[in-house]
């Protein structure tokens, strides 16, 4: 399996999942999309792109963290939430935890296992900067040769 294209796939059908809005949830469309464990009115909760695990919370950092993997989606997502949202989504210390239009509900609490993965992904996806930097770590590759993995020429660069 190619981790890169794996992480591509599962954040498509998290976006295509939300632009579908299978639940008919306010606001859900291409800009307004992000399903992951997060805050949310009724507690803390894993939200899901599935009917028995979405009840309409949007969480930044599902959209956000995919930068990498869907820059177009993600960007216009960053766009939406700062823009649309921002005097209420945004704060202090970055995106709140989670939104949902149609409960009227946005998390009062900033969750910094959240903000990390943002700021780091949309870096990586920048200038790749965190990953060169993993990688120059000399453990590393000694460890994925251990383990047996096999670099994909295709996605050298």
């Amino acid at each position: 399996a190619n981790y890169f294209d794996n992480n591509r796939r599962l954040s498509l059908i998290n976006h295509r999942y939300c632009v579908a809005n299978p639940g008919g949830y306010e606001g859900y469309s291409e800009d307004f999309w992000g399903l992951t464990a997060s805050d949310d009115h009724t507690g803390y909760l894993a939200h899901e792109p599935r009917p028995a695990q979405d009840n309409g919370t949007i969480t930044p950092t599902a959209a956000l963290s995919a930068f990498p993997y869907t820059p177009d989606e993600s960007l216009r997502a960053l766009r939406c939430f700062y823009r649309q949202h921002g005097a209420a989504l945004w704060g202090i210390y970055g995106f709140r935890d989670a939104i949902n239009l149609t409960e009227n509900y946005i998390s009062p609490i900033f969750m910094g296992l959240n903000q990390a993965p943002i700021v780091v992904m949309i870096e990586n996806w920048r200038t790749g900067l965190p990953w060169r930097l993993f990688m120059a770590n000399p453990e590393i590759v000694p460890a994925l040769e251990r383990i047996g993995f096999v670099r994909d020429a295709a996605t050298e660069g």
